[in-house]
């Protein structure tokens, strides 16, 4: 177990990514024993899995186009849903999908509908409810598919789920209007934390909205390979480092990805690490107040020219800031070399997808997130596959009474 160094700056700054030497150690397959064999191979599996999800996806293409093309009118309102990091896909898709589909799209957890349904419901306009489930057995799943039935004149749902036994898919499978899309075998994960759910069912709804983006999965997939494998390096580094705290920030739809990778955090270290999210100009406004010497920021930076510049001012200036604070830069590797505000600065930069807009990038930036919460987890002696053994946390949200809307 490796603790802070206090002296220097040299632990900090020493290195970029590309600097870093191939490894062919790797969290994943390092920690591959007793209490982490669930976790391990679904984060391994997510590559390929999602390869597998753009072929199951244009397999089903022509339903899927007919589908929306008869329950989203011009005026129709969609609203992509979900609890916990379900909710987080919705977040991380909204602001893409608003761009691609020129409309409005909205991301409400259904712990928000579920509580005030009628100011989530305000407007009785046509509506597609997007609900992402891993099991679809969360009392809040199943309740806003129903509270929308009640309040709105016209609902449509699309079901993206991992399990076809769970209550949203028995539910919606039997509706001749509504649409499920099952994610890939091996999908709904048996770990305590959703990791190949998480991925599967993003690119299942953005493939599903966007078809165009289908040629981008092979290079999200090859860089997801690389991040597994050689470009294990920095978040080895990272998972050896005894942080107190974890700062995740971005921008756009990598602000909720942020926010998912605090998520894994905390539940994989049993919230022994404290996890944080921000977007890159929010943190400025107070939470950067959780700064000390044994905290670690990492920035995901975007792909946009016009977002990324704020990415990396809050790079530059964390870098400069008096402290010991730890940064990273999670960055396409095309894009360091215009980007003089991280030199200097440790970055994790993925090969093959400069091009890729942020929604796409997600995919493989969370395995940066995902394999650092894993490794902290095994270093403090966690059984990452069930941090709760207590049932203090359930993998299924238990104890939720779902009260009768008068």
């Amino acid at each position: 177990m490796s603790d802070r160094r206090t002296s220097s700056h040299a632990h900090r700054l020493a290195t970029r990514p590309h600097d870093h030497a191939p490894t062919t150690r790797s969290i994943v397959t390092d920690t591959a024993r007793t209490g982490a064999e669930h976790t391990t191979r679904e984060i391994a599996q997510q590559p390929r899995v999602w390869r597998e999800v753009s072929s199951s996806v244009a397999e089903q293409r022509a339903r899927i186009d007919e589908f929306l093309t008869r329950v989203v009118p011009a005026n129709a309102r969609i609203v992509l849903t979900g609890a916990g990091t379900s909710a987080f896909i919705g977040e991380i898709l909204a602001p893409g999908l608003a761009r691609v589909l020129g409309r409005r799209v909205d991301a409400v957890a259904t712990t928000d509908i579920v509580a005030d349904p009628r100011a989530v419901f305000a407007e009785d306009l046509p509506t597609l409810l997007v609900s992402f489930a891993r099991s679809g057995r969360s009392p809040e799943s199943v309740a806003a598919t129903q509270l929308a039935d009640q309040l709105l004149t016209t609902v449509h749902h699309l079901i993206i789920t991992c399990d076809t036994t769970g209550d949203l898919f028995q539910v919606h499978s039997q509706r001749a209007d509504d649409l499920v899309l099952v994610t890939p075998e091996g999908t709904n994960d048996q770990s305590f934390a959703m990791t190949s759910s998480f991925s599967s069912m993003l690119l299942t709804a953005l493939l599903a909205f966007a078809p165009a983006l289908a040629g981008t999965v092979d290079a999200a997939a090859g860089a997801g390979d690389w991040a597994l494998s050689q470009g294990q390096a920095v978040p080895l580094h990272a998972a050896d480092t005894a942080y107190d705290r974890i700062v995740y920030l971005g921008s756009g739809p990598l602000t909720g990805l942020a926010r998912e990778s605090a998520l894994k955090l905390l539940e994989l270290t049993a919230g022994r690490i404290v996890g944080v999210h921000d977007s890159s100009l929010g943190f400025r406004h107070g939470p950067k107040s959780i700064l000390d010497d044994r905290t670690l920021v990492v920035v995901y930076v975007s792909s946009d020219p016009y977002t990324r510049q704020y990415d990396l001012d809050i790079i530059a200036e964390l870098h400069t800031t008096s402290g010991k604070h730890d940064v990273i830069a999670v960055v396409a590797d095309g894009t360091t070399a215009d980007a003089p505000e991280i030199d200097g600065v440790q970055t994790w930069a993925l090969p093959g997808i400069d091009e890729l807009p942020d929604e796409v990038l997600a995919l493989p930036y969370v395995v940066f997130a995902q394999t650092l919460a894993l490794g902290q987890s095994q270093r403090l002696g966690i059984t990452t596959d069930n941090p709760f053994p207590s049932g203090d946390v359930n993998r299924v949200v238990k104890g939720v009474r779902i009260h009768q809307l008068g």
